[in-house]
């Protein structure tokens, strides 16, 4: 695809980044990508929590490689005045800042919302928790997996009469900092007209309880009769959609449609399955899915994937092999769509890494760089705002601007 030389979306904008390990880093990467100069700001000596989390090669964390590529590095110690005085001043030029700490933690600091706007009146301040700043359990501390089991999902997954298990990516996490983005985005727009940021407030359980598509209105507009509870492999709502096992592994068909059924029926039952008319319309299938699945698992029990996918593929049902994740880095497809990038580290040499799925026909948000180890631009950062070589030099020395020793 030919990108031209436009510039990228959020160019020009400056982001601070006071977070840590997941839903905060995410969305920052995110504005990284979209042009942003982001700042990652850390504590000394041990810096985000996210680099002390596996997947490890020597002592650089995947985890913290992928979410923070194409930002600076920025470690200061803000208990002391001249670490302070140093973020107030980054605070100052910035369009946003990030943090996801637990509510009041910043304010202590003097790094809450309503200081840093009084000193810059177009800050757009964008929190992440657990619960949010407000409500009964806003001061309650919080991971992507609380969320997740408070919001109703974890309890539709998994097979009935079994503890639910982890989904295994996260979720929570993932989606509020994507929210994150278009909040902040939003906020950046509304400023052109009102010349004001404002404070963005994010919660992980806010977000995972917006992301139900069917449970909340299943429960209400039964009037509290229906709850969305564990099926398993299949949804009992949308015969026919769900998981299904082959000789050689699994394979997920989505035949839920009128007219898609109709193929598969008479691919998977022949002719006098197809036309049972019972099974013709939404409902008649849901009503009678127990008669359905013992046929289609039959036909699926008895072939490999591959010979189920050539077979669905030929009549235009949709279908999938359930990958590992080996399949899924090989698969033309997210190759094609450039959806893993190849970076150069300094000490690692070629890293592979998830990119991000922006597609822009004027330009190119492919990441530019690595992750920033800690402290790595510490000097060039304090010089942009002001600081002498000699402010800088003593407070290198006195770990005010912190950068850990390289291993001998």
């Amino acid at each position: 695809m030919h990108i031209s030389s436009q510039a990228l979306p959020l160019a020009g904008f400056r982001v601070v980044d006071y977070s840590h390990f997941l839903a905060g880093p995410y969305l920052s990467r995110c504005l990284a990508a979209l042009g942003a100069e982001v700042i990652k700001v850390e504590r000394p000596t041990e810096g985000d929590a996210g680099r002390h989390h596996a997947y490890f090669v020597g002592d650089y964390s995947g985890y913290f490689l992928q979410q923070n590529m194409g930002k600076k590095g920025l470690c200061i110690n803000l208990r002391d005045p001249r670490g302070l005085e140093l973020m107030h001043k980054l605070t100052d030029t910035a369009d946003v800042f990030v943090e996801n700490y637990r509510p009041g933690a910043l304010k202590k600091l003097g790094l809450g919302y309503d200081e840093l706007a009084a000193r810059n009146p177009g800050l757009v301040y964008c929190s992440i928790s657990a619960y949010g700043h407000t409500g009964p359990d806003s001061h309650r501390a919080g991971f992507g997996l609380i969320a997740e089991a408070k919001s109703g999902i974890m309890a539709m997954v998994g097979n009935p009469g079994e503890a639910p298990p982890l989904l295994r990516v996260s979720l929570g996490d993932m989606y509020t900092g994507i929210h994150g983005v278009a909040a902040i985005c939003a906020a950046l727009l509304g400023r052109v007209k009102s010349g004001k940021g404002q404070h963005i407030d994010l919660s992980l359980y806010d977000c995972l309880v917006s992301i139900h598509d069917y449970a909340v209105q299943c429960y209400t507009m039964s009037g509290g009769k229906d709850i969305p509870v564990q099926t398993g492999h299949d949804m009992p709502q949308s015969t026919l959609y769900g998981v299904f096992t082959a000789s050689d592994g699994h394979l997920v068909i989505a035949a839920q449609v009128d007219d898609a059924w109709k193929r598969f029926a008479l691919l998977a039952g022949g002719e006098a399955f197809a036309a049972d008319v019972r099974f013709h319309t939404s409902a008649g299938r849901n009503t009678h899915r127990l008669e359905i699945l013992p046929v289609v698992r039959a036909w699926t029990t008895t072939r490999t994937v591959q010979h189920c996918l050539a077979a669905l593929d030929a009549i235009d049902v949709p279908c999938a092999k359930v990958q590992n994740i080996d399949e899924v880095l090989a698969d033309p497809q997210i190759i094609a769509r450039g959806m893993v990038v190849e970076q150069d580290h300094p000490v690692l040499g070629k890293i592979r890494m998830p990119n991000l799925p922006f597609r822009f026909s004027g330009c190119d948000t492919s990441p530019t760089c690595v992750a920033p180890d800690m402290g790595q631009h510490n000097r060039e950062i304090a010089a942009s705002l002001g600081f002498t070589a000699d402010a800088i030099d003593a407070m290198v020395r006195d770990g005010v601007l912190y950068r850990p020793e390289p291993d001998a």
